[in-house]
């Protein structure tokens, strides 16, 4: 089976499982889900989930991030980790968005990572949901399961980006990686894989790593 059978059999069963594909960060506009995204950070999204609605209703336009005081984000998404430079981050990229782009969160993924704290797996959630173009979000599912299911075999989170879009047809790039969330969470966790009652087994190359 070639890598690209491979993917779209991975694509198949993975909608079979999880037909409804979506982010699980809660937000109401772009710049919500770059906020979300950037708190999102060796943090849990369902944390996020419970810090971003004190955080979303005190601050509602790009103009009352760019005027935040670092303190007082820093007092609401402390318990996200990291909160120091989440803040910063936060306040920088509301202060770039208003000021290089006009007020409207770019949808490309080089002017993304422009943005203080973003890098290309935000830029790519962000192009592939918002904007609905070609995108692979790459984090720890993704490196963890496209090598264990034999997609790619290679653990550089670009490299992967850049195989994986050779082999993912362009509509379904984003629903696949939120899919894949999806399945690491329920199925093929880092430590403990249920490869004895996995869905994808019979398109596994690497059972019970």
């Amino acid at each position: 089976m070639t890598r690209k059978e491979r993917t779209l059999k991975a694509i198949e069963v993975l909608k079979g499982i999880y037909p409804k594909a979506m982010c699980s960060l809660e937000y109401e506009d772009p710049f919500e889900l770059l906020v979300a995204t950037r708190l999102s950070a060796q943090c849990t999204d369902a944390r996020v989930n419970l810090v971003t609605p004190e955080l979303f209703s005190t601050y509602k336009t790009l103009d009352d991030y760019a005027s935040a005081e670092l303190e007082d984000i820093e007092r609401i998404i402390k318990s996200c980790g990291f909160y120091h430079d989440k803040a910063k981050s936060i306040i920088g990229m509301a202060k770039m968005v208003r000021d290089d782009f006009g007020g409207v969160v770019p949808d490309n993924i080089e002017d993304l990572i422009k943005l203080p704290g973003v890098g290309r797996k935000t830029a790519n959630l962000i192009v592939g949901d918002v904007y609905g173009k070609e995108s692979i979000v790459v984090d720890t599912h993704m490196i963890r399961i496209s090598n264990r299911i034999g997609l790619v075999n290679v653990k550089d989170p670009v490299k992967i980006e850049m195989a994986l879009k050779k082999v993912v047809p362009v509509e379904e790039g984003a629903d696949f990686c939120h899919r894949i969330v999806f399945f690491g969470r329920e199925y093929c966790s880092a430590r403990k894989p249920k490869c004895d009652i996995c869905p994808m087994s019979d398109n596994c190359k690497k059972v019970g790593v």
